[in-house]
């Protein structure tokens, strides 16, 4: 973070040329108005680095979430090794047995009556 904000100093307050300083810094010019406009979105915080990797479930979507709930509501006693048939069998989908856990477990408790 400390590189960037030194890096877009240098243009800003002492009017280096982008590709000279970009160049000084070891990144490309795209980089740099990159960090330029984080910078002047969200300050010192768009400098920071992003999460890397996936952001969340892209197998178990709304609708095979909906599936794997209404299942397990209609047949109580139904365990994950099922579970995963069912949804190769709607879906063609073949999920690994603790994406289905970790869905299910994001999911907000229902309320007992």
């Amino acid at each position: 973070m400390q590189v960037r904000y030194e890096m877009l100093r240098r243009v800003r307050t002492e009017g280096q040329p982008i590709a000279e300083v970009a160049a000084r810094f070891g990144v490309s010019r795209p980089t740099f108005y990159k960090a330029q406009a984080d910078f002047d979105r969200e300050g010192l915080a768009g400098l920071l680095p992003d999460k890397r990797g996936p952001r969340g479930a892209h197998k178990i979507t709304a609708e095979v979430l909906d599936f794997i709930e209404q299942t397990r509501d209609a047949e109580g006693g139904l365990g994950t090794n099922e579970l995963l048939e069912r949804i190769a069998a709607k879906f063609g989908l073949t999920v690994h047995r603790r994406t289905v856990e970790r869905a299910l477990q994001r999911q907000p408790k229902k309320k007992r009556q």
